[in-house]
């Protein structure tokens, strides 16, 4: 198959490249398109006891349980002087006229007192959408009516989810645009450093740029059979710009590699022989590495295929596509270039660089890392306990995390959505806009009365409200919780409600419920995930390697790299110890899909330079090199580049820290650290170190599987 792919690319090089562009236009226009066709949010599972009842109750009542739109009323005075009564009234007539607002409630018609504020100076008026109402059309309906609200009234600020629909699926287009404007500079510059050369520097940012476009279009393929979430649009740009100059990197540092070992000087013109020498030998090498790595990555990101809620999926999805894809590019259109520059790959560069740079292509046995290496394995036990140390106590705090989860608090505080989240927290009485809501399936006012008074003797409930009757055998109760939806204490208060019996069928729904399935869902995947994870990977580590060894070491060291990623997050989000630095207000918890979603990426990340430093060593041995001098080898080919590699991918997955929703900074942050820390702990020190201590037994299988592996034919030529 290399033989293959090095051919087509030595010999149509000029058609690979000519698609390659015609591609990057025509798909740049389709998967420009994705923002329109992507879903906000999507974290709830739909087989879940609250999404159920919410629909249940929607069907009944012909509208959604939960409010859609909150407008905050401000008349300057007291909301009950005529005025301001006139003037709320005049709101809910305008929302109301929207066709996708089926029900709205005033403090004083089909409201509470409970929507005026503690001083009297600020009340809301909410509006229900339409019965099964999608996202995207809650989203445009409040869009309208804030159009219709802003001409008219110069008091009044809309929020609720459907405002914050629109406003997330805009703030993700804004940070989209702000943290490629931070990154590509940046990488462009390090890409230089790297290669000493401003052709073989550009070659990774070319790369990355057509996998991105490549992964977009999959994305608005998909988006045409299933929602999507937007959040995935993030995870495929940083992802997809990360992985391809990663194999990039690779590649490219190879094929000079291969050129200097056959003396093609940059001064000297290559000959066509010695072009396809070096271009094949980068692809049985590189190529194969390449396409390991990014089998692993697209196992660890197809883990979250089998959770039902949208956003993990849709990360899935994107991450799957974006690690294949990059491999894709990386593997045809970038050897069809390197073919067609030949030695001008170090073109463009001041001659003491391109000396250097060549310099290091025949280093094997000098150098930095080998002698890093060297210092390592004569001190096997104290640097491994070190460093084992160091990740398992920067991995502590995670014991104490806490979890919230997306609300209008992830957006800016400008954001409409936000400021009126904000006043509903700090002005009004708690849980009034997302209280726990009961469906009872019984029409006994009797017996719905005796369960009223029952829920309101449970410890954390402010009260409950009045039954609503929706029809002949179904009665709503809302249930006022003493704090917000999230804490301990509302989510108690749902597991006590759950357990009461009662002689019909009760469920519950509203945000703390939500909360509650939401995390019990996740739990109840995890275990299949990383069954996924963690099987899959050693599978692609033995048939690269033909060890049971080498693969088992590879994810001990990855649960250690994620622990110590998981601690580190706590303490910056949770614990916001560097809120000023990030500009963020922490939540005091973190999100619940970040620590999910944290470990699929971390996980295959990981992987992936493992696969990239376990290839050299594995070369080096296959050679006759001894185990501590193929160790050496490995680390010497590949520790710069690894280096330089995981600071790129960290500036390119760190550029979603410029996000100004919380979570996508989280996302940002986590994989950044778990890159920088896998690449400068783990495998400079850990995997040296261990490998020492294991010896001849790195490379050891049963016999079975040893045969298994021959017949398997895994060379690494």
């Amino acid at each position: 198959m290399f033989d293959a792919l090095a051919r087509n690319a030595y010999m149509r090089g000029r058609l690979l490249v000519a698609a390659a562009a015609a591609f990057l236009v025509v798909g740049g226009l389709v998967g420009g398109t994705v923002f329109g066709a992507l879903k906000p949010f999507g974290f709830d599972d739909p087989a879940s006891e609250s999404i159920k009842a919410r629909d249940a109750l929607a069907r009944a009542a012909g509208y959604e349980p939960s409010p859609g739109l909150v407008a905050l009323v401000e008349p300057g005075g007291s909301v009950r002087s005529p005025g301001a009564r006139r003037e709320i009234a005049a709101v809910a007539r305008t929302m109301a006229a929207d066709p996708m607002v089926a029900r709205v409630a005033t403090p004083f018609a089909g409201g509470s007192a409970g929507q005026i504020s503690t001083d009297g100076r600020s009340a809301y008026v909410l509006g229900f959408f339409n019965a099964g109402a999608a996202d995207d059309q809650q989203k445009d309906a409040a869009e309208r009516v804030a159009d219709r609200l802003d001409a008219r009234f110069s008091d009044v600020t809309l929020g609720g989810i459907g405002m914050a629909y629109a406003q997330v699926g805009d703030t993700v287009e804004r940070d989209l645009r702000r943290a490629e404007l931070f990154a590509f500079p940046i990488l462009f510059l390090i890409s230089l450093w790297v290669f000493r050369s401003l052709v073989a520097a550009a070659l990774p940012l070319l790369i990355g740029g057509i996998a991105i476009v490549g992964a977009l279009v999959g994305l608005r393929v998909v988006s045409e059979l299933t929602d999507l979430s937007v959040f995935a649009v993030n995870l495929v740009t940083a992802m997809g710009l990360g992985l391809a100059i990663d194999y990039s990197l690779f590649m490219v540092s190879r094929y000079r590699e291969e050129l200097a070992r056959r003396g093609v000087a940059a001064e000297a013109r290559a000959s066509r022989l010695a072009r396809w020498e070096a271009l094949r030998a980068t692809m049985h090498t590189a190529g194969r590495t390449v396409v390991f790595s990014a089998l692993t990555v697209a196992a660890a990101m197809a883990s979250l295929l089998i959770f039902p809620q949208r956003f993990l999926y849709s990360m899935g999805v994107g991450g799957t596509l974006t690690a294949l894809f990059a491999a894709l590019v990386a593997i045809t259109v970038l050897p069809a270039i390197l073919s067609l520059l030949g030695h001008r790959v170090n073109a463009l560069a001041p001659r003491l660089l391109q000396r250097r740079a060549e310099a290091e292509a025949r280093v094997e046995r000098r150098g930095g890392w080998y002698r890093l290496s060297r210092f390592v394995m004569r001190r096997p036990v104290p640097v491994a306990a070190v460093a084992a140390a160091f990740l398992v106590a920067a991995g502590l705090p995670f014991l104490g995390i806490r979890f919230t989860s997306a609300d209008a608090s992830i957006l800016p505080r400008s954001d409409s959505a936000r400021v009126v989240d904000d006043a509903l927290k700090g002005r009004f009485p708690p849980g009034r806009t997302d209280p726990t809501i009961v469906e009872a399936d019984t029409g006994s006012p009797r017996r719905v009365a005796a369960l009223a008074r029952r829920i309101e003797a449970i410890r954390g409930v402010a009260g409950v409200g009045r039954p609503i009757a929706l029809g002949r055998d179904i009665t709503r109760l809302d249930v006022y919780n003493q704090s917000r939806w999230d804490s301990d204490r509302s989510l108690a208060v749902v597991d006590e409600i759950r357990s009461l019996s009662a002689p019909f069928p009760v469920e519950v729904t509203g945000s703390a419920a939500y909360f509650a399935d939401r995390k019990a869902s996740l739990a109840a995947h995890l275990p299949l995930m990383v069954a996924i994870i963690v099987v899959t990977t050693f599978a692609i580590l033995f048939v690269m390697t033909g060890s049971v060894v080498l693969p088992l070491k590879t994810l001990l060291m990855n649960f250690l790299t994620i622990s110590a990623t998981f601690g580190a997050l706590v303490v910056v989000f949770q614990h916001g110890r560097l809120e000023g630095l990030f500009g963020y207000a922490s939540q005091g918890a973190i999100d619940t899909s970040m620590p999910l979603l944290l470990f699929a990426i971390a996980f295959g990340l990981s992987t992936d330079y493992g696969v990239f430093l376990l290839t050299r060593i594995k070369e080096a041995h296959d050679r006759g090199a001894s185990n501590e001098d193929a160790v050496a080898i490995g680390l010497e080919r590949t520790g710069r580049i690894v280096t330089a590699a995981a600071l790129l991918l960290a500036i390119a997955l760190g550029a979603l820290m410029t996000s100004q929703i919380i979570f996508i900074k989280e996302n940002g942050f986590g994989n950044a650290f778990a890159v920088l820390v896998d690449a400068f702990v783990v495998r400079a020190l850990l995997v040296p170190s261990l490998m020492k201590l294991l010896g001849r037994w790195n490379w050891w299988a049963p016999r079975p599987l040893r045969r298994l592996h021959e017949r398997i034919g895994v060379s690494h030529a």
